[in-house]
């Protein structure tokens, strides 16, 4: 979806240039910021709606059905553009209808179907590989960390020192996904790790430190650091920052962990998400059976 500085250019191009955008672009953004949404959410509809500013030369609120949905068709079948761009067209323009009280509108976009398809998950023995891969120490303490408490990606990035309570053995997760807060179980082996990583590198602010003192550890650089430690394994599955949150959740499962307790450390907020899951692990089904049978110690 491109950076930050490029959508903010984008959308500062549409209001310069496009008639009326301005206006609508601030009150759009005064709603998504008072709707609690995260900055995500604002760049990446703020980008897709620029974009539509830009290629009408025109404010998205004034084209009629047939050129919105002209527009989606080009940008659906051109195959320079990546699924989550088109995604995102529709979503941010379902958004600014609706803001505008323009229902009739953002119903006559086209649906997004979702695609079922099951996350990919590491075996525990894949995992050992993949955190014992990298040269580095913090990088080989970052990897565990995150699956260790299966963490999302800027969930990881923003963690500050403060955050790790050893005392209680708990992580104080900070604005997560829906801008909530929780608190995730800290693993005593990644306790251990982490104090080795501190008095190694010695990180001021944030838990990860990025290139620049006092910023966190950037995404892209988050990324690699997953990517340069498979390339070292002999893994062959396609893994990224979220498969480690997707094997740990997968492994509770396993070791025997209830679902609710796996959705309140996932911080999802509703119970469906987390039963992807059962379609993943490798768990042994309990036939039925009266309770009383095992009341005795027998069954």
């Amino acid at each position: 979806m491109g950076t930050k500085k490029q959508t903010e250019t984008l959308i500062s191009q549409a209001c310069t240039t496009v008639p009326g955008f301005a206006t609508t672009w601030k009150e759009l953004e005064r709603k998504i910021v008072l709707d609690g949404n995260s900055n995500s959410t604002l760049t990446a509809y703020g980008r897709s709606i620029a974009q539509v500013a830009l290629h009408f030369n025109k404010d998205p609120l004034l084209l009629k059905d047939e050129q919105v949905n002209e527009y989606l068709y080009q940008l659906n079948r051109n195959g320079k553009n990546s699924e989550s761009y088109y995604k995102f067209a529709v979503y941010g323009l379902r958004y600014l209808y609706r803001v505008f009280g323009r229902e009739d509108k953002a119903i006559s976009l086209p649906p997004l179907r979702k695609k079922s398809t099951l996350p990919t998950v590491l075996s525990k023995e894949e995992c050992r590989k993949l955190f014992s891969a990298p040269r580095l120490l913090k990088h080989r303490v970052l990897l565990a960390f995150i699956y260790s408490a299966g963490l999302r990606m800027n969930e990881a990035r923003t963690l500050r020192i403060e955050d790790i309570d050893s005392d209680r053995m708990q992580i104080h997760v900070r604005q997560g996904k829906g801008r909530k807060d929780r608190y995730v179980v800290l693993s005593n082996y990644i306790l251990q790790g982490l104090r080795k990583y501190y008095i190694s590198y010695q990180p001021k602010i944030y838990l990860f430190n990025g290139t620049k003192p006092g910023e966190p550890l950037g995404k892209r650089s988050l990324q690699w650091i997953v990517s340069e430690a498979a390339k070292k394994t002999s893994i062959r599955k396609e893994v990224n920052v979220h498969t480690l949150r997707h094997s740990f959740a997968t492994h509770l499962l396993e070791d025997g962990v209830d679902l609710y307790t796996i959705k309140e450390q996932l911080g999802h907020e509703r119970i469906e998400t987390t039963l992807t899951y059962l379609h993943i692990a490798k768990t042994t089904r309990q036939l039925a059976h009266s309770p009383l049978d095992t009341l005795y110690g027998k069954k």
